[in-house]
Order: C-alpha cells, then sequence, then structure tokens
C-alpha cells in the first residue's frame, strides 16, 4: 500500500498453537514499510501446517 518494493527476505510470522509456537521465515519484505507478504504457496503451506497441528496430525513439539 505504500508502493515500495519488495525484495525477498526473512520475515519471522509466530503463530501460537496451544502452549507452542510456529515460526515461519520466507518472505518478501517492502523496502519502505518493512512490511512482510507471504507469497500464495507459502500461505497455502501456513494454512496447512496450521490445519495439521489443529487436527492433531501435526505435533509441534520437540521430541524428549
Amino acid at each position: 500500500f505504500c508502493k515500495g518494493t519488495l525484495h525477498e527476505g526473512t520475515a519471522e510470522l509466530i503463530a501460537r498453537v496451544g502452549d507452542e509456537i510456529i515460526v515461519i521465515r520466507d518472505a518478501y519484505i517492502c523496502d519502505r514499510c518493512s512490511e512482510a507478504y507471504y507469497t500464495a504457496e507459502v500461505s497455502r503451506k501456513i494454512d496447512a501446517v496450521m490445519k495439521d497441528v489443529h487436527s492433531g496430525r501435526l505435533c509441534c513439539r520437540p521430541p524428549h
């Protein structure tokens, strides 16, 4: 919205699922406002991971 240019970069999207946290780092970053944008492919992956976590098919806890 600020008319900046997007460049590939790293930004942390942090999502809390229960007591666990998921971090996504692939993004495009605006050179003016530093806003992070995600491609449709990355957005679909985020949605799929969150769906798997909420359904119990994916465990977010590290092995002990």
